[in-house]
């Protein structure tokens, strides 16, 4: 007779467990964001809807610019994994702006997290509040990508020359930020065929 010994399942690091609370706070107060305003959105609310308690929130993000600053992190993180596996530092520069652009917009129609987002930046520019900063980093951080493509665009000849960098840059991030914008006053917004228009457009208007 025969028996099978069961082998115990692995201990989970204590790096896990954290990346897994974090993973798990970030998820509902962006959720909690989204269904009942930025003002409901607090530590206590957090802890309650993710399972945890209320102190593991403020460990884990110390104040609302920390909870701000982690959510921005993990978009960025989103949206970097999502850059890479389309391989766009390969491509030439107006294909990988084109590229960033349909990436951004495929996962803004798609992803709840970046609503509670730009809700959370709605709320720190109409209140002139210190949160701003952390939004205006993270934006700052999407200029300089663009920029730092059109000069590549314009080097390898598949941009037209004569125009500045900086300024397709900001043009095409408030592009991003605008239809970003809209999405959250009309939920419904289809943005597959703005999409289509928008890649169209920015073809035709930057490429050589």
């Amino acid at each position: 007779m025969t028996s099978t010994l069961k082998v115990p399942a692995a201990r989970r690091s204590q790096f896990d467990r954290r990346q897994q609370s974090e993973s798990e706070l970030l998820r509902a107060a962006a959720e909690l964001i989204v269904e009942r305003g930025m003002a409901a959105a607090t530590f206590e609310n957090i802890g309650a809807r993710a399972g945890y308690s209320r102190g593991l929130v403020t460990q884990r993000f110390g104040s609302k610019q920390g909870l701000i600053e982690a959510l921005i992190a993990r978009l960025q993180a989103r949206l970097q994994h999502l850059l890479t596996d389309r391989q766009l530092e390969s491509a030439n520069g107006l294909e990988a702006i084109l590229g960033f652009v349909d990436i951004y917009l495929r996962n803004l129609a798609e992803d709840g997290e970046m609503r509670a987002y730009f809700m959370m930046m709605s709320g720190a520019v109409a209140e002139i509040s210190d949160l701003r900063g952390p939004f205006a980093a993270a934006h700052k951080d999407v200029e300089i990508r663009l920029e730092t493509l059109f000069l590549r665009g314009q080097a390898e000849g598949v941009i037209r020359p004569g125009f500045n960098a900086d300024s397709a840059a900001l043009m095409v991030g408030a592009l991003l930020l605008g239809l970003s914008t809209q999405k959250l006053v009309d939920p419904d917004l289809d943005l597959d065929p703005i999409r289509e228009t928008s890649l169209e457009t920015l073809r035709s208007s930057f490429a050589a």
